[in-house]
């Protein structure tokens, strides 16, 4: 009996746990679920995930900036942005 009740307070501490997963959604739901949290955790792959925010915002944290990626949907490669430190090409 013991193991029946962690069984089922395993399955739904891993579902309440669960990342969205880009693949199962279309480019628009995805952009969409980022806007309306400002940022948001999210699979993009079997084992990879990341960190995607708004392209203007304050959701990175300095000296990093929002910059362009691109994640897998349903409907195709999506453009999104991550924060990521900024790369300055200072000429010679």
């Amino acid at each position: 009996m013991a193991w029946i009740i962690g069984t089922a307070l395993f399955a739904a501490t891993s579902t309440a746990y669960a990342r969205p997963d880009t693949r199962s959604m279309t480019c628009e739901e995805t952009q969409r679920l980022i806007q309306s949290h400002h940022s948001a955790v999210l699979t993009t792959g079997r084992n990879t995930y990341d960190r995607y925010v708004g392209q203007y915002g304050n959701e990175c944290d300095w000296p990093e900036v929002p910059v362009a990626a691109s994640v897998p949907t349903r409907d195709g490669q999506c453009r999104v942005y991550w924060c990521r430190e900024p790369v300055f090409d200072f000429p010679n």
